[in-house]
């Protein structure tokens, strides 16, 4: 009854809100109905943050391919393109789209004309105009001011270039840079092989700032359509005609191909990747080789077309189609296949091996366990699987599981237990056979309990030995470690209690009943950070980081960040989807922490003019989550806060707030918040605007919202296809669910289970202009009674 009678009272509050017309099912005719785009590649718009802020690139890809080929217009600088700069220093195989730091950025090919006498980019790069760019999924090309056209494309594990050169331009080159890459380069090799083709390898690494750190070898092979005319092969600034080997220096390492301009203007080339070998590079470019450049464009985009249609959307603006489109997109680029064709992979014992299926790497997953996994999970869900058998993989070749994975090391950068939520949520998914599970399981709960005894490779849950002991993490400044479980040890419990509870729903699903209740105990080691003292913005209590003597550590101010991760304790009190009620009771109960969401949200500003909450009253800086007590969209530990309404009794205030974020992602490049972070940022975008969201990640559970197009298709691969229609659906308005219907009949409960979704057919919701009673004390149950 409390929660109908605020519902109520905030009646008054949202009548000044700009919505004119009552919404119901049911649109005037068929003719008038939203249509879905005939090409949903059309819609997508690849420099779409390519800033500061969102840190992708324009380059040329498939869904989730080895390959990842864009130009480069600066080095040591994210993803190694800054749409500000009007230079191209060539255009790299290897990138990771919206990463906060440099790395990758590997074998680095660029066209040029004339005599070569410079190894260096900042000599022979071109400079162009985004006037003459063209960008579309899977294809890149632009035209230099000196004339030269480059155009990029790409198969799973091979990059197809082709460079058309200007008439009467001189001898036509091609450079192709091994030692240098946007990431440090510790060593490596090129070879002139015969008189077309060109291979190499390089040893990378460092990674978010780290020194020291040899991470991965990766490997390629190019063969030109072509042949030389002339070649030769650099060492730092030696340039040496005629010869065909070199190795890096201090700085560089590279090629150079030229040729005959009286033989034609136009030069393609096909370079296959690999992370085993050389032989490896060769394999993948002979078994992926497409007939030409034209045909490489093709199926790179009908591979996109096919695979954006899984879920596609109608109605809405253009400029909503499009920030969704490239949003889904963005989400689907990674984690990467990581094995050659015949399924070799480089583990992380740095041997190769043989894996039964697909290997995927590049797992982000601090970044990715909140939103990309379950989007990932959902459309493609024998992906899902093998990626979760790749981390089995990486178990067993390296001995323990990941954090930040990059191709074949851990970097052990972020802080928590991502893994855990990660793989939970793909078995609870139904996605894993019985024999991986277990497995799985057996790695999971070592990393729970345990901590690695080298952790020169894996620093695992370094927070351990305290947290299982007295449930909570000890603060301790490790000396040399930027990132470590005891020097965020507010957050890093949260995170643990988060996965350990995630993990008891699989272990009582396996049957592991004693390790279940184990980990179920654990549920709620939230409560032992709350400290009732503390006080902020007139309300009482916060979560605090903790000595092994139960003391506080640091300054418990919730609006400072330390020991919290990229957040302050304001921002990380929400992480307790798992029991959102116990969590609440420490805050004075529903009313109480619903009050606290709307200080959170400025909820009175986002009733009235939800743009102007999004802009002046949360966090906007990409990097601005030090010191603050607003909700902060840019980042993932906030994710999910937007639909803690839902266990107040106010799941309409989730529709409002995700319509006030909504109004920061534009059609635009600067049209991403913050990072993207292989994914993170824009699925949530994705799954906000469709109306469905993992608020308790491992669950395997959606919450409702108010979708923001009339209708959302779903096309799980291999799956029956969803459709969630909501007539009249507008983002730019606020709207409410007023009622929702399934294959069940009418779904008075504020969520709907992952099975339940997958068998639904047609989910149909009606919306209102004014908040309602729909899905009121109706929220999912808490994970430790699942």
């Amino acid at each position: 009854m409390r929660a109908l009678k605020r519902v109520c009272a905030a009646l008054a509050l949202a009548t000044t809100v700009t919505v004119t017309t009552a919404l119901s099912g049911g649109v005037a005719n068929a003719a008038d109905a939203p249509k879905f785009a005939k090409d949903p590649t059309t819609l997508v718009d690849t420099s779409i943050g390519n800033n500061g802020d969102g840190t992708t690139f324009p380059g040329a890809a498939v869904p989730f391919g080895m390959v990842q080929l864009s130009p480069d217009t600066q080095l040591n600088q994210y993803a190694s393109y800054d749409y500000s700069q009007n230079n191209i220093l060539g255009f790299s195989m290897t990138h990771l789209s919206g990463v906060g730091c440099q790395t990758m950025g590997n074998f680095r090919f660029m066209p040029t004309t004339g005599a070569v006498t410079s190894s260096d980019p900042a000599q022979y790069g071109a400079k162009f105009s985004h006037d003459n760019e063209t960008r579309a999924p899977g294809y890149y090309g632009v035209k230099f001011d000196n004339g030269i056209q480059s155009e990029l494309s790409a198969t799973e594990r091979t990059g197809q270039q082709r460079y058309t050169y200007p008439a009467g331009s001189g001898p036509e080159n091609v450079l192709i840079e091994v030692g240098q890459s946007n990431g440090s380069t510790y060593a490596g090799d090129v070879h002139v092989v015969g008189d077309d083709t060109v291979e190499g390898w390089l040893q990378g690494g460092n990674f978010c700032g780290e020194t020291g750190k040899e991470r991965y070898r990766i490997f390629f092979s190019a063969r030109f359509d072509r042949k030389f005319a002339n070649f030769g092969t650099w060492t730092d600034n030696t340039l040496t005609p005629n010869q065909r080997d070199a190795s890096r220096g201090s700085r560089r390492a590279g090629a150079w191909v030229t040729f005959d301009p009286s033989k034609g203007g136009q030069v393609g080339a096909s370079v296959g990747l690999s992370y085993t070998s050389i032989d490896g590079a060769r394999l993948n470019r002979t078994a992926e080789q497409p007939k030409s450049f034209d045909k490489a464009r093709e199926a790179a985009h009908t591979s996109w077309q096919d695979e954006l249609n899984r879920m596609r959307v109608a109605g809405g603006s253009t400029a909503d189609q499009r920030t969704y489109y490239t949003a889904l997109y963005h989400s689907l680029l990674d984690p990467a296949i990581g094995s050659d064709v015949d399924n070799r992979y480089r583990g992380f014992d740095d041997a190769v091996h043989q894996a039964d299926s697909t290997y995927y790497q590049m797992f982000s997953l601090w970044d990715t366990y909140r939103s990309q996994n379950q989007l990932v999970d959902l459309l493609e869900p024998g992906r899902a699987a093998d990626m979760a058998k790749s981390v089995l993989h990486i178990y067993q070749d390296g001995g323990w599981l990941p954090r930040w994975a990059l191709a074949n090391s851990e970097t052990n950068v972020m802080s928590g237990d991502p893994i855990t939520p990660w793989i939970v949520d793909i078995y609870n998914r139904g996605l894993l056979d019985a024999g991986t599970a277990n497995q799985l399981f057996d790695a999971l709960w070592k990393n729970v309990n345990e901590v690695p005894a080298d952790q020169s490779v894996f620093r695992g849950r370094d927070g351990n030995p305290s947290y299982v002991q007295n449930g909570w993490v000890a603060y301790q400044n490790l000396p040399g470690y930027t990132y470590g479980d005891s020097r965020q040890a507010g957050s890093a419990t949260l995170e643990y209690a988060l996965a350990d509870c995630a993990l008891s729903t699989m272990a009582k699903s396996l049957g592991r009943q004693d390790k279940a209740a184990a980990l179920a105990s654990r549920c709620d080691n939230f409560t032992k950070l709350w400290d009732p003292s503390v006080t902020s913005q007139g309300f009482t209590g916060f979560p605090v980081a903790r000595n092994a003597d139960g003391s506080v550590a640091g300054n418990p101010d919730p609006t400072q960040t330390a020991p919290f991760h990229e957040g302050t304790a304001w921002q990380y009190q929400w992480l307790a989807q798992q029991d959102p009620q116990t969590l609440f009771g420490l805050m004075g109960g529903q009313a109480q922490a619903e009050q606290r969401l709307d200080k959170f949200f400025d909820m009175p500003t986002v009733l009235t003019d939800p743009a102007k909450a999004a802009s002046d009253s949360w966090v906007t800086g990409a990097y601005d989550y030090h010191n603050n007590f607003a909700f902060n969209p840019n980042n993932e530990p906030d994710f999910s806060a937007p639909w803690m309404y839902t266990w107040t009794g106010a799941p309409w205030k989730t529709s409002a707030v995700l319509r006030a974020l909504r109004t920061l992602f534009t059609d635009n490049v600067y049209g991403m918040p913050g990072n993207d972070d292989l994914g993170a940022t824009s699925s949530l975008l994705v799954f906000a605007m469709a109306g469905i969201f993992e608020a308790q990640p491992g669950s395997a559970t959606y919450v409702v919202s108010a979708p923001m197009f009339d209708k959302v298709e779903i096309r799980p691969a291999h799956g029956h296809k969803i459709t969630i229609e909501a007539p009249g659906a507008d983002a730019s308005k606020l709207q409410y669910v007023s009622s929702v219907s399934t294959h069940k009949g009418a779904l008075n409960q504020s969520w709907i289970s992952h099975e339940d979704l997958l068998r639904s057919g047609t989910i149909k919701i009606d919306l209102s202009a004014q908040p309602t009673s729909w899905g009121v004390n109706a929220a999912p149950p808490a994970l430790s009674q699942d």
